[in-house]
């Protein structure tokens, strides 16, 4: 987590709206913060994520990881929630129950709670695991203000919950077969998903979009249902297991990692045989599409790659 005595930054991630649903009707679930109509203070888990995520283009978004077990997490929220009121608008606190929402506990790297991660622009940035007091929360959230601004993200949510006019216009609406792959993500059925995008690619093979979405949902696939350290302890004790390792590169390029889950498997790639080269350079060339072909650290693991197949 973010040292809270240095300045934080966007860290790069994945956009977590790949690897989370969109809006759904709110769970029953309340929170510690008790939210309720209060605009500033939301509940969000694994199905309703993707609210939170539109709301950080337009404010900073504070999320914490909470659980019913953890009395220290159940205050922490309570305090963040005073804070956040105190900013006027410019920050949104988002409280996730972490047993109720394992997908977000995984894509957010959460080894405990309470845990801190702040949303802007879509990006997440680690704040803090544990408990700060509350001059250190309020550094950060200075912080935080200032990196909104720098990314657009520097509306204000007035007390009628709607957003000012620094929200981003309405987006223009997905072509037929996207919006049918991401109704599919909003169902869990990752297969589905792919093959609309398939069908859009066998349609247009042109389509970025399609290609970029196809890299993503399988990665969604893949990571569905498993358990983060499972699969890192799976991957610490058969360090030459090609599978185990594919394994955790998808945990690293979800939480942002991209650099350790790029050079992961360019480090073995040089001890497997054709298949398993093959199978790496594969899971790589989707990798390159997730984070972006513009990126310039896909940029210098395209040019490690073809220095080791040629």
């Amino acid at each position: 987590m973010t040292n809270p005595n240095d300045p934080i930054g966007l860290r790069g991630a994945v956009d977590l709206s790949s690897l989370t649903q969109r809006a759904q009707p709110s769970s029953d679930s309340a929170a510690p913060a008790g939210g309720g109509t209060d605009p500033l203070i939301v509940e969000a888990d694994d199905q309703t994520f993707g609210r939170v995520l539109e709301q950080s283009k337009t404010v900073p978004v504070v999320t914490v990881l909470w659980a019913g077990f953890s009395e220290p997490s159940i205050e922490l929220v309570d305090r963040i929630a005073r804070l956040v009121r105190a900013r006027d608008g410019r920050l949104l606190l988002a409280a996730v129950d972490a047993e109720r929402s394992p997908q977000l506990v995984q894509a957010l790297q959460a080894q405990s709670v309470p845990t801190v991660v702040a949303l802007v622009a879509g990006q997440p940035v680690p704040l803090f695991a544990g408990s700060q007091p509350d001059d250190v929360i309020e550094q950060l959230f200075d912080q935080l203000l200032e990196l909104g601004a720098q990314h657009g993200a520097d509306g204000r949510i007035d007390p009628g919950g709607a957003a000012d006019e620094a929200a981003e216009p309405a987006e223009a609406p997905l072509p037929p077969l996207h919006q049918e792959a991401y109704d599919a993500i909003e169902r869990g059925d990752y297969q589905a998903a792919e093959a609309a995008y398939r069908t859009a690619m066998a349609q247009d093979p042109r389509d970025q979009l399609a290609v970029a979405g196809l890299a993503q949902v399988r990665l969604l696939g893949r990571l569905q249902g498993k358990r983060l350290d499972e699969v890192r302890n799976a991957a610490a004790s058969a360090p030459n297991d090609l599978e185990a390792q594919l394994a955790v590169a998808d945990l690293d390029l979800s939480g942002g990692h991209i650099d350790d889950a790029f050079d992961r498997l360019l480090s073995l790639f040089p001890s497997l045989d054709p298949d398993g080269k093959t199978a790496v350079r594969e899971r790589l060339v989707e990798f390159f599409e997730v984070v972006g072909t513009e990126d310039p650290r896909v940029a210098v693991a395209r040019r490690r790659l073809a220095s080791l197949l040629y």
